[in-house]
């Protein structure tokens, strides 16, 4: 141990010093005063800026900040939505813990082993019914649809879904009915009229 530690003496302030740049970055993003999603952007594209800054400049630390400089710019996009909606979880862990939990109840409620065939279908509108509900409840007038366009658009895109997946479902159902068919539409589509 010893002779590791002195073997590798010279790069401990380095790794010290990244490591007191990325902690500052996490600092940053715990939000710890509550700041506006805005606000937080604001002071971490800051920091990311003195960061490349100090990339340019040649050393052991450039490739380290170089990495973390191109690994924060492909999450930026989606970085500060969690400011801005409450309760949405601030990490992927937290994230893929939460749809976990959403899918574990779904087995529990249905009493099937692997995920609801529906869960898949209508996902997009029951985990987030499922997930919005735990934090509140609603009243009828809540739960009515204020722009009835806009939830037939929904609607349509389900129905979309569903016959798509019923579509796949006739092979297996009758192979010989569904291969006649595509011979039937193949011979009418080469056929001179």
């Amino acid at each position: 141990m010893d002779r590791g530690l002195r073997e590798t003496a010279k790069l401990w302030p380095t790794a010290e010093r990244g490591f007191a740049l990325v902690h500052q970055a996490a600092d940053l993003l715990c939000n710890t005063g509550g700041s506006s999603a805005q606000a937080v952007r604001r002071r971490y594209t800051a920091h990311l800026r003195s960061l490349a800054r100090l990339a340019r400049q040649p050393g052991e630390l450039q490739p380290l900040l170089l990495h973390f400089l191109k690994v924060s710019d492909s999450y930026l996009p989606g970085l500060f939505h969690c400011y801005q909606v409450p309760d949405l979880p601030r990490t992927n862990n937290a994230l893929e813990q939460l749809f976990g939990s959403t899918r574990h109840h779904e087995r529990r409620c249905t009493g099937r082993k692997a995920a609801s065939p529906s869960l898949v279908l209508r996902g997009s509108v029951r985990i987030v019914a499922g997930l919005g509900s735990r934090q509140h409840s609603y009243s009828a007038e809540e739960l009515a649809p204020t722009s009835i366009p806009q939830w037939r658009t929904l609607r349509r895109g389900l129905d979309q879904r569903r016959h798509a997946r019923t579509l796949r479902r006739r092979f297996r159902r009758d192979s010989s009915a569904f291969l006649r068919h595509l011979e039937a539409i193949l011979l009418k589509s080469t056929l001179p009229t």
